[in-house]
């Protein structure tokens, strides 16, 4: 999963509360249970399935690293490309051949998944499903070299997606839904590198696809990116970019989450600038994204099994995978 912005947490730095502005969520929060629903708000969506989310999670960390030029990557990339399309999805497959820093030519593969292509209004749903060829943040530094699993950091955000697929074929919303599993995400260089190689070398799969979409001219009303949303206990605060640019959008979810009774998950302050996917789509096709992620208050910023080999199932928790999938259902069924 991407970085925290340097240059962001460097002016933090200097003027002396990093984490109070960047993060401000920083403290762990105990996220057991669930809110109390707001007694006057009617949900629209259908029930989202924990047990099915759970499941797409669990098949994709079985295929092994989801690491580009693997053939784990390969078997992943047909699943889940089938199972969109027996989710009833348009399905698009888009192969480009990357140049990445280390001079190693990458074939690869953004999966997409189009509902209703022909409604002109759209909302546009994403996720990266690679998962990082070396888990940097491990202390013992033989085991950096190691690919990660990626259960949180990739595979939890895809499986979220992949049952609001299956729910979208058995009922549709009122608008076009694009889902897109983004390639490439997560091999930036590693923090043990010391060739720095200057470059975007993070989020190339979702560059790609914002400067060379599936379909010509493409536009959508917004788009919800969802990232390590897997996590027991996890914090979604108000990542940086997403308020920047889409301040409305974060608005319309954390309203919902609060509504749904998921406020302890969907914390309402700001958190850190997150070098991640929505970026280029912001940037390059000019949507306003807002990127579910869980942050906290660490040296990263992140969760501790972040780019380590603890990055497995025994993180996943089905309370976080439905707090994240039912918001996010809830907002696409309100539309219209």
């Amino acid at each position: 999963m991407k970085k925290l912005n340097s240059l962001f947490v460097l002016l933090l730095l200097t003027i002396g509360f990093v984490f109070s502005v960047s993060c401000n969520s920083c403290q762990s929060q105990k996220n057991t249970g669930r809110e109390p629903a707001s007694t006057s708000y009617i949900k629209t969506s259908p029930d989202f399935n924990a047990d099915s989310a759970y499941s797409f999670v669990e098949k994709q960390v079985s295929f092994g690293p989801r690491v580009p030029g693997t053939q784990a990557h390969n078997a992943c990339c047909d699943y889940l490309a089938t199972k969109l399309a027996g989710f009833g999805a348009t399905v698009f497959e888009q192969k480009a051949n990357i140049t990445h820093y280390n001079g190693q030519n990458i074939e690869i593969r953004n999966i997409i998944g189009s509902y209703q292509p022909g409604k002109e209004k759209r909302v546009l749903l994403f996720a990266h499903w690679d998962s990082r060829p070396f888990a940097d943040e491990e202390p013992d530094a033989e085991r950096q070299k190691l690919p990660i699993a990626g259960a949180d950091d990739g595979a939890s955000g895809v499986g979220v997606l992949l049952e609001i697929a299956r729910q979208l074929q058995q009922r549709p919303a009122d608008v076009g839904i694009d889902i897109i599993f983004f390639d490439l995400e997560d091999w930036g260089q590693a923090s043990f590198d010391k060739n720095f190689v200057s470059g975007e070398w993070w989020c190339v799969g979702s560059r790609y696809w914002s400067e060379n979409p599936h379909t010509a001219n493409y536009k959508a009303s917004y788009g919800i990116l969802l990232d390590m949303v897997g996590a027991a206990n996890a914090t979604f605060l108000r990542e940086g970019y997403s308020m920047q640019h889409a301040s409305n959008v974060v608005s319309k979810i954390w309203s919902m989450a609060s509504n749904l009774g998921y406020g302890q998950f969907f914390v309402q302050r700001n958190g850190s600038y997150i070098t991640d996917d929505h970026v280029p789509v912001i940037e390059k096709r000019g949507i306003p994204c807002a990127n579910i992620i869980n942050l906290k208050d660490s040296d990263h910023g992140f969760a501790p099994h972040w780019h380590t080999l603890n990055d497995d199932m025994r993180n996943i928790s089905k309370e976080t995978l439905n707090a994240a999938g039912q918001t996010v259902m809830e907002v696409i069924y309100r539309e219209k």
